[in-house]
């Protein structure tokens, strides 16, 4: 497996993620490239955004690492990064995560982070087990949700 920063050329395949994870979850989505484009490869705030890529060549996984600004969809505080973790069903329990954030916890110490936030539905048990195994622990809990924090130590 190839972890390596994402590029324009992998916008369908990270798309093609999005949907599998559509289709496993039934929590519609925009998946398309143009999507995928502006909100995770050509977003101002993005500090990193990392791919998965499978022996085949084919993208199995992505992770986002963007910095809060002011009024943020998360509420997440300014200065802060902003994870978010999208992983292929197929490709689950084979070390994915793991890898990328390996790559963004880097990206983040780079960019001079003290801590990382990760939005993630209180419905999603995989997603809360994933973080809380990478040391993000809980600080706070909006409606339907679960917000937890990593801080980065120096």
């Amino acid at each position: 497996m190839e972890i390596r920063r994402a590029t324009p050329d992998d916008a369908a395949g990270m798309g093609r993620v999005l949907r599998e994870i559509v289709a496993r979850t039934g929590k519609e989505r925009p998946t398309d490239v143009a999507f995928v484009t502006s909100r995770y490869l050509a977003d101002p705030t993005s500090i990193r955004c990392t791919v998965a890529i499978a022996d085949d060549g084919e993208v199995v996984g992505f992770q986002s690492l963007k910095v809060a600004g002011p009024g943020n969809p998360y509420d997440t505080p300014d200065g802060w990064g902003i994870i978010g973790t999208h992983i292929s069903p197929r490709a689950h329990r084979q070390g994915v995560g793991t890898k990328l954030f390996a790559a963004s916890k880097r990206a983040a110490f780079d960019a001079g982070l003290e801590k990382i936030d990760a939005y993630i539905a209180a419905d999603n048990p995989m997603g809360l087990r994933y973080y809380d195994a990478m040391g993000f622990r809980t600080y706070r809990e909006p409606d339907g949700i679960v917000q937890k924090v990593l801080v980065l130590a120096a």
